[in-house]
């Protein structure tokens, strides 16, 4: 089952550590799976940390993130991508139709294209301002009915249509487990899924179970907690 992670974060020194301790932990398992040295990409979740947070991941070298939401991303990263080079952003949360400008606008890879009106709006946008993020499919292999994602028994057809209808830039697929099951079983679920239509790429793993997900074959780990500490709580206006 997934390991429960209490790291709390309030300094940068301390961002810098577990960054580095996150690194390591990844290199180790991708050793132990036998894989390639950097053939996992650590993508440090940020969303709810202000700025100051991913500022000092970025000091300390770091050059891949990932947002919940497009408004924080927009209110968040456009001033520090423009002051720090080679930042790659990652859209992980839902994406509503009506944001997709603003998402192609900011973002370099989209995790969560789950559904057709929200695959054609992204290809729409994409002809309209020629930029092509990386899109992964969500698929929702708990069957969680308060979960996005395509059911399983649905991902092929969705992934033929998205690529052969829409001619999307499908780069792989993206789940999250149930909280309450075994997430090796959908890992390997989700592996299986995308070695079946031909996709390289698998977004799977957060803080408690990435080590997990490595070992079955994710290529992108989405990390928030065990870099930058427990979230801090949503103010409520």
């Amino acid at each position: 089952m997934a390991i429960k992670v209490t790291v709390k974060v309030t300094t940068q020194t301390n961002i810098s550590e577990n960054l580095s301790a996150v690194t390591k932990d990844i290199e180790a398992a991708v050793a132990d799976a036998s894989r390639p040295a950097g053939s996992v990409t650590l993508v440090a979740i940020s969303k709810t940390h202000p700025a100051a947070a991913a500022r000092a991941a970025l000091d300390a070298g770091h050059r891949v993130f990932g947002e919940n939401r497009v408004q924080e991303g927009l209110d968040k990263w456009p001033d520090l991508k423009a002051e720090y080079s080679g930042v790659a952003l990652h859209l992980v949360g839902s994406l509503q139709r009506n944001k997709v400008n603003h998402a192609l606008g900011l973002f370099d890879v989209i995790h969560t294209i789950d559904r057709p009106k929200l695959a054609r709006a992204v290809a729409v946008e994409i002809d309209k301002s020629g930029h092509r993020p990386q899109c992964f499919i969500q698929v929702n292999t708990g069957e969680e009915p308060q979960k996005g994602g395509v059911l399983p028994a649905d991902a092929d057809a969705f992934i033929g249509q998205c690529r052969d209808e829409f001619n999307l830039p499908v780069a792989g697929l993206m789940c999250i487990p149930p909280n309450d099951e075994e997430p090796s079983l959908h890992f390997a679920l989700l592996r299986e899924m995308a070695k079946r239509n031909g996709l390289e790429s698998v977004s799977m793993g957060m803080s408690g179970d990435f080590e997990t997900a490595i070992r079955f074959g994710a290529t992108h780990v989405r990390v928030g907690t065990a870099i930058f500490g427990q979230r801090p709580p949503v103010k409520v206006t």
